[in-house]
């Protein structure tokens, strides 16, 4: 499983080619804002009210993510000659792993996910993410790459629960 996420790690080039993974500065914060939303929206579409996701506008995950950076995420965009998807890590936690809904099942989320294990270099056990109970793509792709249910849920309002997940180092 390591190995998989260490083949995955030399597949990004990081500032070479077409392909990188950037942080994200507050001049493509919108951009990364975008991808947030549209991803969310679709991966929340059939579990939430059309209201609550009518809410979750760009200007609002703009917001969301800017928060999460003054706490001390860290925010990271991969761009494929443009900007195709995100992920945050504050110590171990990898959070808010989002691809455009029209760029899935190309590998983004995987390379973004073995990028993200990489910078998660202080924590020398275990790597954890939540997802969204209902979301059967992310689980099948944190799945693949080693990571485990660990049993705790995180219940949300309106029925909605998210699952953990770790991955630990061998």
């Amino acid at each position: 499983m390591l190995l998989t996420i260490a083949a995955c790690l030399l597949s990004i080039e990081i500032g070479k080619g077409k392909k990188m993974v950037k942080q994200v500065t507050q001049s493509d914060m919108m951009q990364a804002a975008i991808i947030h939303s549209e991803s969310w929206i679709a991966s929340h579409r059939n579990v939430c009210s059309a209201e609550f996701i009518a809410i979750h506008t760009p200007e609002r995950q703009k917001s969301y993510l800017e928060a999460e950076i003054a706490k001390g995420a860290q925010l990271y965009m991969l761009i494929d000659e443009k900007p195709v998807g995100i992920v945050s890590i504050h110590g171990s936690l990898i959070e808010n792993l989002y691809v455009l809904p029209s760029e899935q099942n190309k590998g983004y989320g995987t390379q973004l996910l073995a990028f993200a294990v990489g910078k998660c270099k202080e924590s020398p056990f275990l790597w954890i993410l939540r997802i969204l109970s209902t979301n059967d793509g992310a689980r099948r792709l944190y799945e693949r790459n080693g990571f485990q249910p660990t049993g705790n849920i995180v219940k949300h309002a309106g029925g909605m629960c998210e699952l953990e997940l770790c991955l630990r180092q061998e």
